[in-house]
């Protein structure tokens, strides 16, 4: 028998409703709905266009009923940090885009108030400036919303009226006890977040409802919402088919999550030190990872060449020319700091990565292909390098790096990161956090038995899809 559910999986660039088909305990996906996302410009800084994201949501929900009468459920996942606030039934204006500067602003507030020191022993997390809690520390309209929603929450209160925050996005805030895994009240109300606004928690696997009213009437059918792992990369990492107990995973897209998954948080000042941040996973287990820009900053330079061009770019072409230009030896390839804070915001993001390497004293590439390697190679040396950072600071003794995520089709970050790291690559998924919210609405329902557990889960995957094995080279 053949069972299906429905997935919104929301990324940072664009978003996509996706089906799951569940049979003879293997997983398939069907994308039903594509469409673009990104920050629009306002007069009081940048958003995201949630009205049309709302829509293109109920529009693919509306497909993937019609191709699939059956329908069982759906479940949404996003990027973390950002948030919608709600008065009554209404969303108070469009949620700000994480990158909007207003950010810098809330850092200083926060900070004046809770050291950063302090805040990594509360929340375990790394430093990022576009953390909730920073933002929430200027947001001019807090006092008048009776909730603060995170995307993925605000979607499904939208769908179903449920006021609710999953616990997997929810410790991406900063106001979550790293402990106890609970609101930290005491922390909210220094900083002046009232704790009306923070709603109550729910679990991955937990019904929030059905679809009502209007999203009802336009779907077609009074739909359960499940809630999974809501944060991307927590539903990412469900799916990593994890080959040996101390492998590591790279969920790789704008960003790249880098890390190991653990039984408990590790505060040391050595993991605040390294940046690491301790964020929640689905089952109770803990993302212990880092942050590195991935292929934001290809594709940010892709776009400003576009731009200049007035042309599309074939970026499976770039990739090729881009890997042959230094040929295995990657000594010559010049490489920058792709976790410096200057290139984090759009732009031209080519004149941007020219300043960092003539600041350090490294040649700029001649050419676009040229280009394109230092990108990659810069990226596959920040995820070899927390990747041994990860493993020194939890004792792990990291034998092989799962990379999952749309990186997982780039051959030669692929191969840069086996290099780099000198461990084995194991690529794919490529669709890991759409089959991560499969996996999680699928074993709310019951369908691989009574007590499925997370290795459960990842043996499906494992069944399901065969990974790319990339071994490292040495430099001639």
């Amino acid at each position: 028998m053949t069972q299906v559910v429905a997935a919104v999986d929301l990324g940072a660039t664009s978003g996509r409703v996706m089906l799951g088909y569940v049979e003879d305990g293997m997983l398939r996906l069907e994308a039903v709905a594509r469409f673009p996302n990104g920050p629009v410009p306002g007069p009081d800084g940048l958003h995201w266009d949630f009205t049309a994201l709302y829509r293109h949501i109920i529009e693919g929900l509306a497909e993937a009923r019609r191709r699939e009468p059956g329908l069982a459920s759906v479940g949404i996942d996003s990027w973390a940090v950002d948030y919608g606030l709600v008065h009554g039934d209404e969303l108070l204006g469009e949620p700000f885009h994480y990158r909007d500067e207003r950010t810098a602003r809330g850092v200083e507030t926060v900070h004046a108030r809770a050291p950063f020191e302090e805040l990594y022993r509360r929340n375990g997390l790394q430093f990022l400036a576009f953390n909730t809690l920073y933002q929430y520390a200027v947001e001019a309209r807090l006092s008048d919303a009776e909730v603060a929603l995170l995307i993925p929450d605000l979607v499904a209160f939208l769908l179903t009226g449920a006021r609710a925050a999953e616990r997997t996005n929810a410790s991406t805030t900063g106001l979550v006890d790293v402990s106890t895994g609970q609101w930290d009240l005491e922390l909210a109300e220094r900083l002046g977040i009232p704790a009306s606004v923070l709603p109550p928690f729910v679990d991955p696997g937990e019904r929030l409802g059905a679809l009502r009213g209007e999203a009802r009437e336009r779907v077609g059918a009074a739909l359960d919402v499940i809630a999974v792992g809501s944060h991307d990369t927590a539903s990412a990492v469900v799916a990593v088919p994890l080959s040996t107990p101390d492998a590591a995973y790279i969920s790789c897209g704008t960003w790249g999550l880098v890390g190991v998954e653990l039984d408990a948080p590790v505060v040391t000042d050595a993991a605040r030190a390294a940046n690491f941040t301790n964020e929640g996973g689905v089952d109770g287990r803990v993302r212990f990872l880092h942050n590195v820009t991935g292929l934001w900053l290809l594709s940010e330079s892709v776009r400003t060449w576009e731009a200049e061009d007035g042309a599309s770019i074939d970026l499976p072409a770039l990739l090729d020319s881009a890997a042959a230009v230094s040929g295995d030896d990657t000594g010559d390839v010049a490489l920058f700091d792709a976790n410096d804070p200057r290139l984090s915001a759009p732009g031209d993001m080519p004149a941007r990565i020219a300043a960092v390497l003539e600041e350090s004293g490294s040649a700029v590439p001649p050419s676009r292909a040229a280009f394109a390697r230092t990108i990659v190679e810069s990226i596959a040396q920040a995820f070899a390098d927390a990747v041994a950072t990860a493993a020194q600071l939890t004792g792990r003794d990291v034998d092989v790096i799962h990379i999952v995520g749309g990186g997982a089709l780039n051959r030669l970050l692929c191969q840069a990161t086996a290099d780099r790291s000198g461990l084995p690559v194991l690529a794919g998924p490529v669709e890991a956090t759409a089959l991560g919210n499969v996996l999680v609405q699928a074993r709310a329902h019951g369908w691989f038995g009574p007590d499925a557990t997370l290795e459960d889960l990842r043996r499906v995957v494992a069944a399901s899809v065969s990974p790319v094995r990339y071994e490292p080279r040495r430099a001639e």
